[in-house]
C-alpha cells in the first residue's frame, strides 16, 4: 500500500464555525472594502505578536516596498538583500526605485552572512534586508549593531517567520520595520495579505497614505491633498475577517511548527552525513519547513520522494534572474549552502508519527 504523502507546504484555515459567521456579517454588511474589520484585525494581530504599530496591506509584497520608501529607498540608491529568498523579497526593491546589492550567505544557516553585510555598505546604501530565511532568525546581534555604525535601516522579512523570537522578543520589532506574510501557505493566511511594523511612529501616518493612493481615508476626497505617489495597496475587510477567523487558532498552529522543529533539531544531526541549519542560540525559530544539509541533496530529494515525502529546494536563488544581473559578484557562501540544502515539512500537519516516518526515510537515504 503507497504511503500517506506528507506534503512540504499545507493551507492552513479555521474551522467553518469560526470562519463564516464572520464572512457571513462582512460579505452582508454593505463595506467590502478597508473598513472597521481591517482596523480590528490590525489591533488584534499586533495584540498577538507584540507589535505596537501594525498596518495590513494586500501582500507583504506590496508591504515590504512601502518599508523601502519609507526607509529613504528610491532611485540611485542601494539595498543590501540576500538572494536567498523567494523572488518578491527583491523585486520590491525594484519597485521601490532601489539597485540591489547581494551579501553572501552563512553557508550553515542559508541567512545573511553579517561580515559580508558590512563590506558591501557604500555611501548609497539606504537599507539592508535581511530575510529570516525558512523561520530561522538571521544574526540579528551583529547585523544591527553593522546598521547602528552606518546609520542605515534594517528591514526585517519575516515572511517564513511568524512567531520566531529573538533575546524574547518578537521577530520584525527588532529593525526599523518587519514585514509579515498572510500569503496562501504561510503559518498563516487571509488568501493574500501582509502586515508592516513600523518601530518609527511618526511615520504611520505616510505609510497609510502610501497604501491609498497617496491619501489618507476618511479624508472629504474634495478636499485632499496628494503630495506623494501612493498605491491601491490597502486590505480589505473581507480578508481581515478571514485574518481574524485565523488568529483564533494560530497559536497552536505556530507551536506545532516549533515542536516537529525542534524534534528536528535533536535528532537530525545524529544522522551520518546529515547537518542542520545553525543559529544563534537567542534565537527561537518558527520552522516554516525545515532545512537539511547534505552532500547529495538531490538524491536525498529524490529518495524521499519514493517515501511519499514531499522535499525540495522550494527557491531559486534571485541572483541567478536576468533581472538581477548587473548585481552579479561571486557569492561562494550561497552557492555552498544551495547545493547542500533541502527542505522537509515540519509544519502543523506532520504528526509524530509522520516526522519519525520522515527521520527513519532519511536514514535510510
Amino acid at each position: 500500500m503507497a504511503e500517506t504523502p506528507i506534503p512540504l507546504v499545507k493551507v492552513a484555515m479555521a474551522p467553518e464555525a469560526v470562519l463564516w459567521p464572520r464572512l457571513r456579517e462582512v460579505l452582508y454588511s454593505g463595506q467590502i472594502g478597508e473598513g472597521a474589520t481591517v482596523v480590528e484585525f490590525e489591533e488584534q494581530f499586533g495584540q498577538r505578536f507584540g507589535l505596537p504599530r501594525a498596518l495590513s496591506f494586500h501582500s507583504g509584497t506590496a508591504a515590504l516596498h512601502c518599508a523601502l520608501t519609507l526607509a529613504g529607498v528610491a532611485r540611485g540608491c542601494e539595498v543590501v538583500s540576500t538572494p536567498m529568498t523567494a523572488e518578491p523579497t527583491n523585486l520590491a526593491i525594484l519597485h521601490a526605485g532601489g539597485t540591489v546589492v547581494w551579501a553572501d550567505l552563512d553557508p550553515q544557516s542559508g541567512n545573511m552572512d553579517p561580515a559580508s553585510l558590512e563590506a558591501c555598505i557604500t555611501s548609497r546604501t539606504r537599507a539592508i534586508l535581511v530575510v529570516h530565511y525558512g523561520g530561522v532568525p538571521v544574526r540579528l546581534d551583529e547585523i544591527l549593531a553593522i546598521a547602528a555604525r552606518h546609520g542605515i535601516a534594517v528591514i526585517e522579512d519575516c515572511a517564513h517567520a511568524l512567531g520566531a523570537r529573538y533575546r524574547g522578543a518578537g521577530i520584525g520589532t527588532l529593525g526599523d520595520f518587519g514585514m509579515y506574510s498572510l500569503q496562501a501557505i504561510k503559518h498563516m493566511t487571509t488568501v493574500d495579505g501582509g502586515m508592516l511594523t513600523l518601530r518609527d511612529g511618526s511615520a504611520v501616518e505616510r505609510a497609510k497614505a502610501f497604501r491609498w493612493f497617496g491619501m489618507q481615508r476618511g479624508v472629504d476626497r474634495a478636499k485632499v491633498d496628494i503630495t506623494e505617489v501612493g498605491y491601491k495597496y490597502h486590505m480589505n475587510n473581507v480578508t481581515a475577517a478571514i485574518g481574524l477567523a485565523q488568529l483564533t487558532g494560530i497559536d497552536a498552529l505556530i507551536a506545532r511548527h516549533q515542536d516537529n522543529g525542534r524534534y528536528f533539531d535533536r535528532v537530525m544531526p545524529a544522522i551520518g552525513g546529515i547537518e542542520v541549519a545553525r543559529f544563534d542560540a537567542v534565537a527561537e525559530p518558527s520552522y516554516w519547513f525545515y532545512t537539511l544539509l547534505c552532500d547529495d541533496s538531490a538524491d536525498l530529494i529524490r529518495r524521499l520522494g519514493t517515501h511519499g515525502i514531499s522535499a525540495s529546494k522550494l527557491h531559486r536563488p534571485n541572483n541567478l534572474h536576468s533581472i538581477f544581473a548587473s548585481a552579479a559578484r561571486p557569492l561562494p557562501g550561497l552557492d555552498a549552502f544551495y547545493a547542500r540544502m533541502l527542505h522537509i515539512p515540519c509544519g502543523w500537519w506532520v504528526d509524530d508519527a509522520d516526522r519519525e516516518r520522515i527521520v527513519a526515510a532519511v536514514r535510510q537515504g
